[in-house]
């Protein structure tokens, strides 16, 4: 039997790894306790469901770069060690959604709203919104845990993982701290450009580029003079890719993006988009426009037409415009940077290939 090429389509390879990670974690608890059979089957079809698995592509192109060889015999360990980061990624989505009260993901009803939905269904006590919070904070954390498990029981040698583990720590410490960054600045209305700006670094430029690409150097037992530049390559990408991710919230397609349009205004999210339009209207002293955008930040019953409103105000005072340019500043000084780093082919042509396709326009 030839040896699987994971280069030519990570991405089922790194779907097949989950699926036997899944399948194996979920049989064990399914025996010991049926009950709990629903609650894993709703994160392995989430996990499962979809997803772009950047955060594992980052990290594999990383090792690669780093020296890592695809048919040697630590291949299969990393692929098993960066597929873990989906995992990662489920419990801060499936949090994410309780946190910000949304309805809907990937066209599909959030974990918390199904679950309320088959209390209801099936008439049970108390209230079906508790259940289907209690119950999606659960599943959200189960999917932390196995991220661990299956992180630890790749099969690599105990000094390849133990030079993983301070990316893993660090990565997983960030995204929690992120996710904190985010509700405390909602609450207390912090509309300024730095805190959405702490927020992008923190919450997606850690997680998302900059930590999968230190686990992945590391695991090539790579040290300061490469995983540094790398680590700098990803913070000005990670932040770029937010900012896009902004603009879809706003001007996005559902049909891309798999959420109602204009989600992100209603779940009250302090974005830099938001601020730079708060910030150029008040300076223009343009209150109609200014009036219609604090109105709808965090306004559950934003219609279709009142996101309309606020998409043409934002363009009006110049802070689309302005996106678009921080957009284009940043990942022109993360390919500057990339440039500069010595990598090993293929990886420097996909990085670069990963960097177009984490800030292109999808709308």
């Amino acid at each position: 039997m030839s040896e699987p090429d994971f280069d030519a389509d990570l991405p089922a390879h790194v779907n097949a790894a989950l699926a036997d990670f899944l399948r194996d974690a979920s049989e064990a608890i399914g025996h010991t306790e049926p009950t709990f059979r629903p609650a894993t089957e709703a994160l392995s079809d989430f996990v499962l469901g979809g997803g772009k698995r950047l955060r594992p592509t980052f990290a594999w192109w990383s090792w690669r770069g780093a020296g890592g060889d695809p048919a040697g015999d630590h291949a299969e360990g990393v692929l098993r060690v960066v597929a873990s980061l989906e995992l990662i990624q489920a419990c801060a989505l499936i949090h994410d959604d309780v946190l910000d009260s949304s309805d809907s993901r990937r066209g599909s009803p959030t974990v918390h709203v199904a679950f309320a939905g088959t209390h209801a269904e099936s008439g049970w006590l108390g209230s079906p919104d508790s259940f289907g919070l209690a119950a999606a904070v659960l599943i959200g954390d189960l999917a932390l845990a196995w991220a661990d498990d299956m992180f630890a029981e790749a099969p690599l040698p105990a000094p390849v993982l133990r030079a993983a583990r301070p990316a893993w720590r660090a990565m997983r410490t960030e995204v929690l701290a992120g996710q904190y960054l985010d509700v405390h600045t909602q609450a207390t209305g912090d509309a300024s450009v730095e805190a959405a700006l702490r927020i992008d670094r923190l919450k997606t430029a850690a997680y998302t580029v900059q930590r999968p690409l230190h686990l992945g150097a590391a695991l090539a037992g790579a040290g300061p003079g490469l995983i540094d530049p790398l680590m700098a390559f990803g913070r000005d990408l990670g932040v770029a890719f937010q900012l896009r991710d902004d603009m879809l919230g706003v001007f996005g397609d559902p049909s891309v993006t798999g959420k109602p349009a204009g989600d992100d205004l209603r779940e009250g999210k302090r974005t830099l988009l938001l601020a730079l339009g708060l910030r150029f209207a008040a300076e223009q002293e343009r209150e109609q426009e200014h009036k219609a955008i604090t109105a709808a930040v965090g306004n559950p019953g934003l219609t279709r037409a009142d996101v309309d409103t606020v998409r043409q105000a934002l363009t009006d005072v110049g802070a689309v415009a302005e996106v678009e340019r921080r957009i284009d500043e940043l990942t022109d000084a993360a390919l500057t940077t990339l440039r500069g780093i010595e990598l090993a082919e293929p990886a420097a042509t996909r990085l670069t290939e990963l960097t177009a396709v984490a800030t292109q326009r999808k709308y």
